[in-house]
C-alpha cells in the first residue's frame, strides 16, 4: 500500500487549488448571497480538462485514475460545495455512468462532448415523492413507434437550468416495480421539456438547483440506455460514482473548514492567550483532523477499487456516510471556534455549515447508508456483477461491450 500521491495526482492537485484560490474563493461570499450559479467555471474547468478527468482519452477525457477525480472533487469543494456538485453530477452521475453503461453510438454522440466539456451532462432520479424510495416515481415512458413518450416530473436536479443532457428515468412498466424502470437520454431542446430553478436554499445557493417537467417529451429509442428494466441497475450504479465524488468533496469541507478555524485560533487572543491554546479548542480541531485523514482513506480505498475494476458499493457507502457526518460536524464546531463572528457572513465558517448539511441527505441518506452497513455485516446484503462495469485503470482501449 502506498498512500502518496503520485506526481501527476499532486500536480492536479496543485492546479486546481490556485484555481479555486484565484477564481472562486474572492467571488464565492456574492455569489452565495444573490444565489448566483457563475457557469462560467464550468467553462474554465473545460479548459483545465478538468470536466472528463477519469474519462478515457479516446472519449474525450483526461484517461486520469478513480481518486484524481477524487482530488478534484475535494479541492473544489475547499472552495464551494456548489462546484465539486456540479463536477460531481456532470462527471460522476452522468459521464461517468455513459462510459458504464452506454453504446459506442451514444459514447460518441454524448461522451465525448461532456467529457471534453463542450455540453454538460445532469442526471434525474428524484421526483417530488420519490427519493430513497427510488420505485415510487411516478415518471412513465410509452413507447411508440421509434419514440419513447415522457410525462413526469423530477425535482432537487442540480444543474437543472445549465446542463444539455440529461439522464432521466421512467417506467416502462409499471407492473414490474423497480424491475420496470429504464434509464433516457434526454436533451434539453426536445420539445415538451423545461426546468426551473428552486430558490430559498439552506445551502449550496451559489449552485443551480431545480425542477424539470417532462411533457409528451418524444426521446427517440436510441436514447434508451442500456435494456429496458435496467434502469434501477443504472441508477444504483451511478449513486456509486456519485456518492463517491460527494465523499471527496466532503474532505475538502472539513479541510476548509480546520484551515478557517486554525487560522482564526492564532488571529483571535481570549484571556490573555490565542484561543488555540484553550484544550477544549484544541479537541475540536483535533476531531476536525481526525475525521478528514479517516475519510479520506476511506474516499481513496473506494477508488482504488474502481481503479482495480471491482464493484464498491459497499466501501463507497461507507465513505460517503462517514465523510459527509464529519464535514457537518466539523463545519458546525468551525462555527463554534468562531464564536459570534461564525453566525455572520464575515467569516466563510456560515456557509460551510450552511453548506455541510445537503450531503447529509443527498444520494442516499445518513439513515440510508446507516441501514446500509448494518444489512452488508449482518449478511442481509451482498453485490452481485453487474452486466457492465466501469473500466479498470489504466485504461486499454475501451471496447463496446456486447
Amino acid at each position: 500500500m502506498n498512500f502518496e500521491l503520485t506526481e501527476e495526482q499532486e500536480m492536479v492537485r496543485k492546479v486546481v487549488r490556485k484555481f479555486v484560490d484565484q477564481e472562486i474563493n474572492p467571488y464565492i461570499q456574492e455569489w452565495d448571497e444573490k444565489g448566483h450559479f457563475e457557469s462560467s467555471i464550468m467553462n474554465r474547468l473545460a479548459d483545465l480538462d478538468l470536466m472528463g478527468v477519469c474519462i478515457p482519452e479516446q472519449y474525450g477525457g483526461s484517461g486520469m485514475d478513480y481518486n484524481t477525480l477524487a482530488i478534484v472533487c475535494e479541492e473544489l469543494e475547499r472552495g464551494d460545495t456548489a462546484f465539486r456538485t456540479a463536477v460531481s453530477v456532470h462527471t460522476g452521475l452522468n459521464s461517468m455512468t455513459l462510459l458504464q453503461w452506454g453504446n459506442e453510438a451514444q459514447k460518441q454522440k454524448y461522451l465525448i462532448p461532456q467529457a471534453k466539456g463542450e455540453k454538460v451532462g445532469a442526471f434525474g432520479l428524484t421526483e417530488p415523492n420519490a427519493g430513497s424510495d427510488v420505485a415510487s416515481l411516478q415518471t412513465t415512458a410509452i413507447q411508440e413507434g421509434d419514440y419513447y413518450i415522457l410525462n413526469g416530473q423530477k425535482t432537487w436536479i442540480s444543474l437543472c437550468d445549465h446542463a444539455d443532457h440529461f439522464l432521466v428515468f421512467a417506467y416502462t412498466d409499471k407492473s414490474q416495480k423497480h424491475k420496470g424502470i429504464s434509464a433516457f437520454i434526454v436533451e434539453r431542446t426536445m420539445e415538451g421539456f423545461s426546468s426551473q430553478a428552486i430558490k430559498g436554499k439552506l445551502g449550496i445557493r451559489a449552485g443551480n438547483t431545480g425542477e424539470l417537467f417532462l411533457d409528451h417529451v418524444k426521446v427517440p429509442k436510441e436514447n434508451l440506455l442500456g435494456e429496458e428494466g435496467e434502469g434501477f441497475k443504472i441508477a444504483m450504479a451511478a449513486l456509486d460514482n456519485g456518492r463517491f465524488t460527494v465523499a471527496a468533496g466532503a474532505c475538502g469541507q472539513i479541510l476548509a473548514c480546520l484551515e478557517e478555524s486554525v487560522k482564526y485560533c492564532h488571529e483571535r487572543k481570549t484571556f490573555g492567550k490565542e484561543i488555540g491554546k484553550h484544550q477544549l479548542v484544541q479537541q475540536m480541531l483535533a476531531k476536525m483532523e481526525a475525521g478528514y485523514q479517516m475519510s479520506r482513506l476511506l474516499v481513496f480505498r473506494a477508488g482504488e477499487l474502481k481503479n482495480q475494476g471491482r464493484r464498491n458499493t459497499r466501501e463507497t457507502s461507507l465513505a460517503k456516510w462517514q465523510a459527509c457526518d464529519y464535514a457537518n460536524e466539523a463545519a458546525n464546531d468551525a462555527v463554534q471556534i468562531h464564536g459570534a463572528y461564525g453566525y455572520s457572513h464575515e467569516y466563510p465558517v456560515e456557509r460551510f455549515l450552511r453548506n455541510s448539511k445537503a450531503p447529509v441527505i443527498y444520494e442516499g441518506t445518513r439513515e440510508i447508508h446507516t441501514v446500509m452497513q448494518a444489512e452488508y455485516v449482518l449478511g442481509y446484503r451482498s453485490d452481485k456483477t453487474l452486466s457492465r462495469s466501469l473500466p479498470a485503470w489504466p485504461y486499454d482501449e475501451v471496447k463496446e461491450e456486447v
